[in-house]
Formats: structure tokens, sequence, C-alpha cells
């Protein structure tokens, strides 16, 4: 179905078409904005990457990325009430953009964003299933480390076993439809959510374990000034190549764009879904590092143990809740952790589907993605992911599966970034029910400038810093991996449907 503005107000002369993705309304702001904390609920894997890997020199860093982030989602919004038909979020808004200049070229915009933004989201639901399943082996006493390893493999066989399991239950509710998925995300979001919130601010109420003092100057994590060089690597490579692994994870807040194409009045929603997500995720991945830092401090900081999620936030709340302890601690903090971690991976089932879904109707990608089940989801492109979700699961590891996935994520919003000003700049009297001051248009070009260093330099830095040279070149491999299967829909199944077609014309 091709959507215009036919029914825009007499005083807007011009039209955006574009083709629809036709899924059901059964959802509004808040199913978006609950889905979405998916995104902000990486929290819990950077952060302690970050404080561990650079102490206080990451807050700087960490807090100027996620305010991109924020942006981000204000763009967003604005975009997604103008085209509250597409489904797919941000991928999907590239296309209108580019298809007046460059008709032709927009088709090939339109199909790499949304390859791109699916290499980006995909891998979030294996990642998160092997956190929580390490977490769920530790609980009930199996052993992650030792014994019997698949071969090829970096994990263990409990933690592969539950990945897995893991993955195909939470197909289960984005099976269901977005009515039924918003539901179980809202009752994870409230179990994962209020407890790290809390986490957030608690050490605020309690000033005898706290110290300001490792604040002072942004230092490193071993005392070393801000500006020091770390691995060969001068203080602004260092940070562009941190910048590089936070946009995999920050500016994720974005996710909740994906599902107002269902919400049952986007010009409404979309304001608040995408401000709300923004918000909350500035608050959250600005805290909870700046928490580590001034309650841990740099020199219990500089064991590497730390960098593990569970055992950071464990060892954290140790210190700010003194009359909790021992196992019981431990117990609440996994549950916590858990409960993040499915509902984000939950969001990487659903959301990126929606992206290959509409690539598929709008003609880039093979027409077995742009089936809908009797729920009205795009089942097809879910049960994709679900596959290549268990492959990736074999990577075994989260800087390896970051560095895997961010070829992909952070150059999908370049496209959409400049559409934005195109949009602006081309089309100004577009129906707008949400709009952003005109000055904006020249911040997104600032921002897919900024989005560009950090994804091609950024990158290219981080996998010699972080030794994972061999999943950044994956990431390459897998994002080339869109031109065959484009090619498949354009040169047979099109020319197919076009020969069928020249038939039962002449036939007629």
């Amino acid at each position: 179905m091709t959507i215009s503005g036919s029914s825009e107000p007499k005083h807007v002369t011009q039209q955006l078409e574009y083709i629809s993705g036709g899924l059901k309304r059964e959802t509004n702001w808040w199913g978006a904005f609950v889905i979405g904390l998916a995104g902000t609920i990486l929290v819990t894997g950077i952060a302690p990457v970050m404080v561990t890997s650079l102490g206080a020199s990451s807050v700087p860093i960490t807090i100027f990325v996620t305010l991109t982030g924020w942006l981000l989602c204000l763009f967003l919004a604005e975009l997604a009430a103008m085209m509250p038909e597409r489904t797919g979020g941000s991928p999907s808004y590239a296309y209108p953009a580019f298809s007046r200049r460059w008709p032709k070229f927009a088709k090939h915009i339109n199909g790499f964003t949304a390859w791109a933004y699916w290499l980006g989201w995909f891998p979030v639901a294996p990642l998160n299933m092997i956190l929580a399943s390490g977490y769920l082996a530790d609980r009930f006493g199996f052993n992650t480390t030792a014994g019997f390893t698949p071969v090829h493999t970096f994990i263990a066989w409990s933690t592969l076993v539950i990945s897995v399991i893991g993955i195909l239950l939470l197909f289960i509710p984005a099976y269901r439809g977005i009515k039924f998925g918003a539901v179980f995300a809202t009752v994870l979001a409230l179990l994962s959510m209020i407890p790290l919130t809390f986490i957030a601010v608690a050490w605020m109420f309690n000033p005898s374990v706290v110290n300001l003092g490792e604040l002072a100057g942004f230092k490193h994590v071993d005392g070393t000034s801000f500006f020091s060089p770390i691995s060969g690597f001068n203080w602004i490579q260092v940070y562009i190549a941190y910048g590089f692994l936070l946009t995999w994870n920050v500016i994720a807040m974005e996710a909740a764009a994906c599902y107002i194409g269902e919400c049952s009045n986007p010009d409404h929603d979309a304001k608040i879904a995408m401000n709300l997500e923004g918000g909350y995720g500035v608050f959250i991945y600005t805290l909870v590092p700046i928490a580590f830092i001034v309650v841990l401090g740099a020199k219990a900081l500089s064991n590497s143990a730390l960098s593990d999620p569970k055992t950071i936030f464990v060892t954290f709340a140790g210190k700010v809740f003194p009359g909790i302890g021992g196992q019981a601690l431990n117990w609440v903090i996994a549950a916590m952790l858990i409960v993040a971690l499915a509902l984000s991976a939950l969001n990487a089932i659903m959301g990126s589907g929606r992206a290959l879904y509409q690539m598929a109707l709008d003609g880039e990608f093979p027409t077995w993605f742009s089936k809908v089940n009797s729920h009205g989801v795009p089942s097809r492109a879910m049960i994709f992911n679900i596959v290549c979700s268990l492959v990736v699961v074999f990577l075994g590891g989260a800087v390896e599966i970051y560095s895997f996935s961010n070829v992909g994520y952070t150059v999908s919003f370049l496209p959409v970034l400049i559409g934005y000003f195109l949009l602006r700049q081309d089309r100004p009297d577009l129906r707008r029910p949400f709009k952003l001051p005109e000055f904006m248009k020249y911040v997104a070009l600032a921002l897919a400038a900024i989005y560009f260093v950090f994804w091609l330099f950024g990158g290219l830095w981080y996998s010699k810093l972080g030794n994972v040279e061999i999943y950044y070149w994956a990431g390459w491999a897998t994002l080339l991996a869109y031109l065959p299967l484009y090619w498949y829909r354009v040169r047979v199944e099109d020319k197919r449907k076009s020969a069928s077609g020249a038939v039962s014309s002449k036939t007629a």
C-alpha cells in the first residue's frame, strides 16, 4: 500500500509517498516506551566495561555519546510522526527522504540502512542470553568454566543450552503480536528498571560510601591523566575507539521508534515515547557509571573481574546496602539482570524483524520476509532472527559481539540523519505533527559526521585495542551479505513476477 499526504490540511502543498508497513495498531506510547527500554537496559553491559577499562575518564565520553542518543530520539520522533505507517524504526525513514532527489539511489539507501540496522540489533538477543545463562548457571551451581566445551566454541555446554532455550522461549511473546508483547515487556520492564533506577540513585542517600574525589580530573583507572595514551594510541584515538563501543549501547534507546507504526495515535505517541526514552536513557547511562566510580573507587575498578556485570553490581550493592549481604544479595542482583537482559533480547527479536519486513515490502529483500502471521506481526523475519541468533551464540563474549554488531548499527543512522536534513530542506511544508526548531536540521548533519567518525575510525582502532579484529571483519562480511539477498530479489523474484505478469497479459 502506498500512502500519501492526501488527507493533509489544505495549506500543506507537499506530499510524502511511501509504502505502508500495514501492521496492526494495538499499542500506544507506553507500549513503544517499555519495549524500547531494551536499549536503555544495555547499560548493564557497557557501564562495567567502560569504568573498569577507563575509570573516571570514561564519564565525559559516556555522557557525550548518550546525549547524542537523546538527540537521535528527537529526530526520530519527528520522522515517525510524519510517516506513521512505516514500520521497522529508524532505517525505514531514509528511503522517503532520498526518493525525491535520487529515486534510483534511494532504494539502495533503503536496503543497506535496514540491513545494517538489523546487523546492529539482532545480536543483542544472543549476547544477552549468554550473559543471562551465565548468571543462571552461577545461581544453580552449573560449572560454566570447566568440563566439556563444544568444539569450535568459547562457551560451556550449560551456557550454550540455556542460551538456546532462552532465545526460543522469547520467540513466543514476539510471535503473539505487539499487544501481547507490550504486556510481557511491561512486566519485564517493571521488574528490571525499578531496581536498576533505585541502584542508580541510592548512593546519593548514603554519603558515607561516596568519594566524589574519584571524579577529580577524570583520570584513568591507573591514576594517569585523562589525556594519557593507551597501548600506543593517543588520547583522541582512545576516546573515539571507545566511542565506537558506546554507540552500540547508549544510542540504542532509539529502539522505541520501531513500534510507533503500531501505535493507535502516532501523532501523539511518537513525541512522548521518544522524548521519554531519550531522557530516561541519559539519566541511567549517566548515573550508573558515576555511581560505580564514586562508590567503588579506582583501586577496586582496576580489578578486571568487575567488568562482569553481575560482579560489579553485587560489589556495588554490597557497599551501598551493607545490611543485605551474601546469597540474598546475589539472588536479587542476578534476578534483576536476567529480567533486564530478557527484555532487551525480546526487543532485538521483534524490532530488527520489523526492519527486514519493511525492507521486503519496499522491494530490497526476498518476498519471503514480507509475510505476517495471524497476530499481524512479521513472524518469518523474526524466525530468521532466531536462526541467526543461535549462530551468533557461538561467538561467546560481549566485546566480541559488540565489535561484530556495531559494524552495522552506527552506520545505519547516517542515511537517516542526512535524510532528516533533506526532508527539512526540500519539503518544508510537509505535515509534521511534532516539529523541532529549524536549526536542528544542521545539528542532524553534525551528528551524522560524529557517528561516521566513531563508526569508521573508532571501529578500526577499537578492534586493535580490544584485540577483536577477527570479529570486526566478520561484521563487515555480514554487512556485505546484503548484496546477494538484494540481487536475488531484483534479478530472480522480480523478474519472475514480471515474466508471469507478461504471460497473463498475453493470455488475456
